[in-house]
């Protein structure tokens, strides 16, 4: 094949269009800005990180993303459907089958009365598992997929730590195969050896599920092992965002700059 052919042929190639696009996000809260004008893309497979200080925006975007709170304005496309536009029904399917959220408290994603099985268990009636030891096999499987060993699977989550806790958070949510998984400071509270295991099994199954993610962390080393690409924000804004390695080794903006030097806490 000749260079005109060739270049012919990659002009006809379709190319895949991004999984989850915003454009132009903001949220107020009166006069202070929780996030302005926040615009970017990802694609299938694809691992973002947004870091900053505290106050930076990075939660108050990742909650209006993940339909916790609705921008004031800006726009959310997920696989071609405006999702501000969707009905509210709409959007709650989406967030219990194609969507996932990890909490930074296991707590706040957890049934604390319900056995460890049974957390699973749930999210997979939510989207219409009915046969009792289809749920509990499944249930059991993901326990071991997250290192919970299988005699634990009646257990409460009030009986684990707040490590197996994260696990067990990790296992309702990633059941039923979403597509895109927002994270929320998965690793934050936790001890630096209950931080190192869950960051291997995290990007295991990232890498195994090829899922989206979307991970808000004050920690760089979380994004330089997970994310493909990073967000820096400051003040509501993104300053920077880039490739992660070239962002974290090479950092263009002042404020980056202080944050991979630790001189700014987060």
């Amino acid at each position: 094949m000749g260079q005109m052919e060739q270049i012919a042929a990659l002009a006809a190639t379709p190319v895949a269009l991004p999984l989850l696009q915003v454009d132009g996000l903001c949220r107020n809260y009166g006069a202070r800005i929780g996030c302005a004008g926040v615009s970017f893309d990802i694609h299938a497979g694809e691992v973002l990180g947004i870091v900053g200080e505290s106050g930076s925006g990075k939660s108050t975007l990742l909650s209006c993303l993940a339909g916790h709170q609705r921008p004031d304005a800006g726009r959310i496309t997920y696989a071609g459907q405006d999702v501000l536009a969707m009905s509210e029904a709409d959007r709650r399917r989406l967030s219990r089958t194609e969507w996932a959220y990890v909490h930074q408290n296991p707590r706040d994603g957890l049934r604390m009365g319900v056995s460890a099985g049974g957390n699973v268990g749930e999210r997979l009636m939510a989207v219409g598992a009915r046969n009792y030891g289809q749920i509990r096999t499944r249930a059991h499987d993901w326990l071991g997929r997250v290192e919970i060993a299988a005699d634990r699977i009646d257990d409460r989550p009030s009986a684990f730590s707040g490590g197996m806790q994260q696990r067990l958070q990790i296992a309702r949510n990633l059941v039923t195969g979403p597509r895109l998984v927002f994270m929320d400071e998965p690793t934050g509270g936790l001890d630096v050896s209950v931080q190192a295991r869950l960051l291997d099994l995290l990007r295991g199954l990232v890498r195994d599920m090829g899922l989206s993610v979307i991970i808000v962390t004050h920690d760089l080393a979380v994004v330089r092992l997970l994310a493909d690409r990073l967000m820096v924000m400051k003040s509501g804004r993104v300053v920077e965002q880039g490739l992660t390695d070239q962002v974290l080794d090479d950092p263009q903006h002042a404020y980056t700059q202080l944050l991979v030097s630790s001189v700014l806490q987060v």
